[in-house]
């Protein structure tokens, strides 16, 4: 289908949005006249030309060329002095200029190696093999620089209209070549909001196993991107029905599989996707909210009056984020702060007869630098139709947020800690380091949750009254 014509295919605004594409990044005709003057082709590539045809903003770009790597880093030193040679065994040269970042990958033919997380490099000729091998048609366009020609050979215009995925070659040889494509199937079906074609989707799921051979690293990297997407939940689906998601989060295999044919309780598996969509795009919210019920298929009672009680499934929960996200390899600080959400989620629940200030604080206390998302998660865990009881939790969380601003203006909620510090301690009771002095603190601590701000002088009396007793 690669024809000179394929820009008639492009409606007005696609063809006025591509054509601003060369006047909003001038870097692109610069560098198209370069490397023509040197004797080679360049074509913006990929999610540059994806994104413009979406009206949506591209942060860099991507061209493919004819010229090999060596030829292109020369090219590139003489338009600007930041250039990166990080993936040149690949063929991809890249360079900054003022605001844009730019990478120039020589047209390639990759040969995978079954187990290789990389594939071995060949060069080719013509930019239409060179888009045979990417992920998706809709990924496999082109734009000539600085002549404006618009290459489409597998019909990815068209896929990207009407919201299919598809591979450009056969489904099976894509995904065995690279298994990662089969996550990142699901990754641009939550971004753009699309549908697997069926064959593509057949594929994934019947070569689902072959996922055992890509890292953690790399997954993680693609449920990341899935998870901050505009859809995350028609990714989440895809992840499920094909069988991946088995591969990496049996856990939420477990909530579509935990049926209530007498409905005696919510769908939780559609009661989760929910939630994440609900939630903003912030990656540790939306872990945290996919994984906040994880531990329901484990704890569900059905008891004798048919009533369903799912007691302490977010301490398992929680414990089950860990281990899920550590083996993810996420990063510590992500998996704790996703781990404790979701110990946490039920939290706000405890205060439905009304708060203490006591009560206000030990919860901002124990929130931490996560009380933002915890209120977030909590509002969008409310996902029932009875709009009343929808309103009843919207405005109890109001009135606990309007408390917690109330006693920030009052007190230092936000630091809470005890008028003495450790030192301040040992020289009021003439004891050296050790564990009374922590024992101390938190004795001074809960009296500053319990009571609100203290003196000194009331803190030392305190102390006092603590010390005999001990």
């Amino acid at each position: 289908m690669d024809r000179d014509d394929d820009r008639d295919d492009l409606s007005a605004q696609q063809a006025r949005l591509l054509g601003e594409m060369l006047d909003v990044y001038p870097v692109a005709r610069e560098l198209g006249e370069r490397f023509e003057v040197a004797g080679h082709e360049l074509y913006m590539v990929g999610g540059s030309v994806r994104d413009t045809l979406l009206d949506q903003p591209v942060p860099d770009l991507d061209f493919a060329t004819s010229a090999r790597p060596e030829q292109t880093e020369s090219i590139l030193r003489a338009w600007t002095d930041t250039v990166w040679l990080i993936g040149a065994r690949f063929g991809t040269v890249s360079a900054r200029s003022g605001d844009h970042r730019v990478e120039v990958t020589t047209y390639r033919t990759d040969a995978y190696e079954a187990g290789s997380r990389h594939p071995e490099v060949t060069y080719g000729d013509t930019i239409e093999g060179d888009l045979s091998r990417r992920d998706f048609t809709v990924n496999a366009m082109a734009v000539r620089v600085p002549q404006f020609r618009f290459v489409d050979p597998f019909g990815g215009l068209s896929d990207l209209k009407n919201k299919v995925l598809r591979t450009p070659v056969a489904p099976e040889q894509s995904f065995r070549d690279d298994p990662l494509r089969m996550v990142r199937l699901a990754r641009f079906a939550a971004v753009l909001n699309a549908r697997p074609e069926p064959a593509t989707e057949l594929a994934a799921t019947q070569l689902a196993d072959e996922l055992t051979t890509v890292s953690a690293e790399r997954i993680a990297e693609e449920l990341s991107k899935l998870l901050v997407a505009s859809h995350p939940a028609e990714g989440l689906d895809v992840l499920v029905r094909t069988g991946l998601a088995g591969q990496f989060l049996p856990e939420l295999t477990a909530l579509r599989d935990l049926q209530d044919p007498e409905h005696r309780h919510k769908d939780v598996y559609r009661h989760t996707l929910a939630v994440v969509e609900r939630c903003a795009p912030d990656l540790v919210l939306r872990l945290a909210a996919l994984l906040h019920d994880v531990a329901k298929p484990a704890t569900r009672r059905i008891h004798p009056d048919g009533t369903v009680t799912f007691h302490h499934h977010e301490v398992r929960g929680a414990r089950m984020a860990r281990e899920r996200l550590n083996a993810l390899k996420f990063d510590k600080r992500t998996t704790a702060d996703v781990a404790e959400l979701v110990h946490m989620h039920l939290r706000f629940h405890t205060y439905r007869m009304g708060w203490t200030d006591s009560a206000v604080r030990r919860y901002v206390r124990d929130a931490g630098h996560l009380l933002d998302e915890l209120n977030a998660l909590t509002r969008a865990d409310c996902t029932t139709r009875d709009r009343r009881k929808a309103e009843q939790l919207a405005s109890r969380m109001d009135e606990l947020e309007e408390r917690i601003a109330d006693l920030r203006q009052r007190e230092e909620l936000d630091s809470l800690r005890p008028a003495l510090d450790g030192n301040a301690i040992m020289v009021h009771l003439g004891i050296p380091a050790g564990p009374d002095v922590g024992k101390a603190w938190r004795h001074l601590l809960e009296l500053r949750i319990e009571q609100g701000p203290m003196t000194e002088d009331d803190a030392k009396a305190a102390l006092d009254a603590w010390w005999a007793g001990q």
